[in-house]
């Protein structure tokens, strides 16, 4: 499991806004200072989009984004 894994419970039934399936746990690589991460997220498997919560993005991403700044 991820670091940044959003809570099942928090995300429960979630849709995608675009097309209306169900968003699913995804593998995603994610770019940032050169370095490639590979995270599990929300995201939905026919649009390909990806769920970034404003709490993920302002709590953990944003711990992990300083780390990586301060190195």
């Amino acid at each position: 499991m991820s670091a940044l894994r959003v809570p099942e419970a928090e995300v429960q039934g979630w849709k995608c806004a675009a097309c209306g399936c169900e968003l699913t746990y995804q593998e995603v690589s994610m770019q940032y200072l050169g370095g490639l991460f590979q995270v599990e997220l929300l995201g939905c498997v026919k649009c390909c989009q990806v769920l970034v919560t404003e709490q993920l993005a302002q709590g953990k991403m944003h711990d992990v984004e300083q780390v990586l700044e301060d190195k």
